[in-house]
C-alpha cells in the first residue's frame, strides 16, 4: 500500500478575498464564509483534487484505492491548507500574526486568491468594486511572507557568522540547518546566493538588504506561488485580471471564479446538475426553479468564455506547473496491471517530474526503497536505468529484493 504523504498546498490571501470560498469549493468542506475579516482564525486543512486528464483509467478499468476517477478522469487528492487573512504588516504579528505564517512551513506551493474586482482595500475592508489595485496585494502578500524569512534568518545571525567563520562551516549547510522547517533544498539555497551575488560575501559582511534579497529568491525558488485571480465573474473582476497579467508576464495567473466553483458543486451534489470539477461546462438533470436557472445559466456563460471555473487549473498549475510534479501509477503484477490483490491501477503518486524509479519505490515505502533493485515500464515490458525520470502517466512495477 501506498504511505506517501499527499502534496501539501498551501492557500493564502487577505481577508475578503475569497479565499475561504475557493478552500470550501475545492474541498467542499463546510468552513465559516464571511464578510467581517479575520473568519478564519485555525488553519482549514482539507482534501482538494489535481485532475489528470489522459490517464490510463480512460482505457482500463481500474479498481482506484488512493485517488478518485469520473469518467475516466482521474483525480489525485492533494491537502490544502487555508490559513488566516494576512494584512501588511503580518510578519511582526500585526493582524493575527506570523503564527499563522507558520502553517505555511511545509507546503512547498502556495496559492494565492487575489481579489482581482478591487472590491476590498489591502486591509481586507469592503471598498467600491475597481477602485483597489489587485497588484499591489500581490506584491504586499508576497513581501510579508520574504520578510517573514527574513525574520527567521535575522534571529541569531551571529551564530550563522560564528559557524561559518570560525568553525570553517559551509555557508549553504550552515543556511539549510537555519531554514530546516521551510523544506529549502541544497539546490535552492545554492541558487539563491548565486543570483543575490552573495555566494562569495562572508555572512558577517551581508546587509539587512542582503538578507532580504537572498530571502525573496530562496523563498521563489522553495515555494513558488500561483495568483488566483478571482472573482473573475464580475466585470471588474476581467479587468483587474488583465492588469495582473501585465504586471507580472512572467507569473502563473489563473482567472477564478470560486463562488462558481462552489455553486457547481453543490448543485452537483443535489444532484441537478452533472459536472466533473474543471470541466469547461455541466448538464442538467434535475427541475430548476427560476432563481436556480438563472445562476447556472449565468456560470454556463462563465465556463463557456474563461474554460472553467479557475478552482481546480489553480490546483493543477500548483502542481504540474510551479511544482513540475507527474503522476505515476505503481502496481505489482505488471501484466494486469494490478497490486496482489487484484485491484487494477489501484494507487497515484504525485512526484517531482525529476524522480527516479527508485525515487518512487521509496515514496511507496521506506523499505522497498532499500530493497530497490530495478523497475519495468509495465506498457512496454523495458526495464528503467536508475538514474532515468519516470514520465507522467507512467505505470511501473518495483522489483526489489
Amino acid at each position: 500500500m501506498v504511505t506517501q504523504s499527499r502534496v501539501q498546498i498551501g492557500v493564502v490571501g487577505k481577508p475578503n478575498a475569497g479565499k475561504s470560498t475557493f478552500f470550501a469549493a475545492a474541498t467542499l468542506k463546510d468552513v465559516k464564509i464571511s464578510p467581517t475579516p479575520f473568519t478564519t482564525i485555525d488553519p482549514n486543512v482539507g482534501m482538494g483534487y489535481a485532475r489528470t486528464d489522459g490517464c490510463p483509467c480512460a482505457q482500463v478499468k481500474c479498481n482506484p484505492r488512493s485517488y478518485v476517477v469520473v469518467d475516466g478522469v482521474c483525480f489525485a487528492p492533494v491537502e490544502l491548507i487555508d490559513v488566516a487573512g494576512l494584512v501588511p504588516g503580518a510578519w511582526q504579528g500585526r493582524g493575527l500574526g506570523n503564527q499563522f505564517l507558520d502553517h505555511l512551513r511545509r507546503a512547498p506551493v502556495l496559492i494565492h486568491v487575489v481579489d482581482a474586482s478591487g472590491s476590498t482595500d489591502e486591509e481586507g475592508r469592503l471598498v467600491k468594486p475597481g477602485s483597489h489595485d489587485p497588484v499591489v496585494d500581490v506584491q504586499f502578500l508576497e513581501r510579508e511572507v520574504d520578510m517573514w524569512i527574513t525574520s527567521i534568518l535575522r534571529k541569531d545571525w551571529d551564530k550563522v557568522v560564528r559557524f561559518v567563520e570560525f568553525s570553517k562551516r559551509d555557508v549553504v549547510e550552515v543556511l539549510m540547518e537555519k531554514l530546516a522547517g521551510l523544506g529549502m533544498g541544497r539546490t535552492q539555497v545554492e541558487k539563491a546566493l548565486a543570483d543575490a551575488d552573495l555566494a562569495k560575501k562572508p555572512p558577517s559582511r551581508w546587509t539587512d538588504d542582503d538578507l532580504y534579497r537572498f530571502s525573496h529568491l530562496a523563498r521563489a525558488y522553495s515555494k513558488p506561488i500561483v495568483i488566483a485571480a478571482n472573482k473573475i465573474d464580475l466585470p471588474e473582476g476581467e479587468e483587474g485580471y488583465k492588469r495582473l497579467k501585465q504586471a507580472f508576464p512572467d507569473r502563473i495567473i489563473v482567472p477564478t471564479s470560486a463562488e462558481a466553483e462552489l455553486a457547481l458543486r453543490r448543485a452537483a451534489a443535489k444532484g441537478l446538475i452533472k459536472y466533473k470539477p474543471g470541466d469547461p461546462g455541466f448538464e442538467v438533470l434535475g427541475e430548476l426553479t427560476p432563481q436556480q436557472k438563472a445562476v447556472l445559466d449565468k456560470i454556463g456563460d462563465l465556463t463557456k468564455k474563461w474554460g472553467s471555473t479557475g478552482v481546480v487549473k489553480a490546483i493543477n498549475s500548483a502542481v504540474f506547473d510551479a511544482l513540475r510534479y507527474v503522476a505515476v501509477y505503481p502496481v505489482e503484477d505488471e501484466k494486469r496491471l494490478s497490486d496482489k490483490n487484484g485491484n487494477v491501477l489501484p494507487d497515484l503518486l504525485l512526484v517531482p517530474h525529476t524522480s527516479t524509479a527508485r525515487d518512487v519505490a521509496y515514496a511507496i515505502h521506506t523499505e522497498l526503497g532499500e530493497r530497490f533493485v530495478s523497475a519495468i515500464d509495465a506498457k512496454t515490458g523495458r526495464r528503467l536505468a536508475s538514474d532515468e525520470p519516470v514520465r507522467h502517466g507512467l505505470i511501473l512495477k518495483i522489483l526489489a529484493r
